[in-house]
């Protein structure tokens, strides 16, 4: 019979370049990593394929427990390029309750492309929402490169592998 392993994240800090955000972040949505697909159909064929085609655009969103001007002033300013980090901790659990942790890393570079004035009700915090539009983005869980994608480098990689690497020795780059 099988072990069921289960994997959990239940927590993590924010780091805009390099300053840590402890506290100040409710929620963050990491971008999607979406493959554009394009259609493919001729004549003889029964039917359609789809193959990849590229990278569409993406967009994380934060959630802001306050307003805090530190960060503000970062996000203002949609012609500056900001790193985010964000850093948790993926448990495992068995049988005998937690077995193992792993950090996972998320990095990300882009610009914010919405500057929050925020939401004011009595008795209640201030929420503000900002979004980046990225550019750059990786994850690692403990130590391993799952994905990296720059779109502006053209860097495509799954597990360490560079996907786009004889594309780029066929375009010359």
């Amino acid at each position: 019979m099988a072990q069921i392993e289960v994997k959990r994240i239940t927590n993590a800090n924010v780091y805009v370049d390099g300053n840590s955000l402890l506290g100040k972040v409710d929620e963050c949505k990491l971008p999607e990593v979406k493959v554009t697909m394009a259609e493919h159909k001729a004549l003889g064929m029964q039917g359609k394929l789809e193959f990849p085609s590229g990278i569409d655009k993406m967009e994380a969103t934060f959630k802001w427990n306050s307003l805090y001007s530190d960060i503000l002033v970062k996000v203002a300013n949609p012609f500056k390029a900001a790193e985010v980090q964000l850093r948790g901790s993926l448990e495992t659990y068995g049988n005998g309750g937690r077995v193992a942790e792993v950090p996972v890393v998320a990095y990300l570079t882009g610009a914010f492309n919405k500057f929050p004035l925020g939401g004011f009700k009595q008795h209640d915090n201030v929420e503000a929402e900002t979004t980046m539009s990225v550019t750059y983005c990786k994850l690692e869980i403990d130590g391993r490169e799952v994905l990296e994608f720059d779109a502006l480098a053209n860097i495509y990689k799954a597990d360490g592998v560079d996907l786009l690497a004889t594309y780029k020795q066929n375009i010359g780059g």
